[in-house]
């Protein structure tokens, strides 16, 4: 059993910062790689950052040069650095994580998700 737990979520002003976090918990390993999705409302689900084991990241085109993603191996922990927010970021912001289990099995699980309003 895995368990991902988002935070820092929260209404910004535009042009204003937000760090969301991420930890894992559970009969984990290692994190393999770590992802931060979003979700605003009538819209698809979007891959925002992505980091994988080898430190290797990914961003859309729309947060390019906004949104850093880091992670903290020996706290099971990443972290969403969101700067210079728009009011089209507005979204619920999701975790998820590919870890390797103690049995050596491979599982993907997902945060429940936190709310990030920029509104002025």
């Amino acid at each position: 059993q895995v368990q991902l737990v988002e935070s820092g979520g929260g209404l910004v002003q535009p042009g204003g910062s937000l760090t969301l976090s991420c930890v894992a918990s559970g009969d984990i390993l290692r994190v393999v790689r770590w992802d931060w999705y979003r979700q605003a409302p009538g819209k698809q689900r979007e891959l925002v950052a992505l980091l994988a084991s080898a430190g290797s990241t990914n961003y859309a085109d729309s947060v390019v040069g906004r949104f850093t993603i880091s992670s903290d191996d020996a706290k099971k922990m990443a972290v969403l650095q969101l700067n210079a927010l728009k009011p089209e970021d507005t979204a619920v912001y999701f975790c998820n994580a590919d870890v390797r289990l103690n049995n050596g099995g491979i599982l993907s699980s997902w945060g429940q998700g936190t709310q990030v309003t920029v509104s002025s």
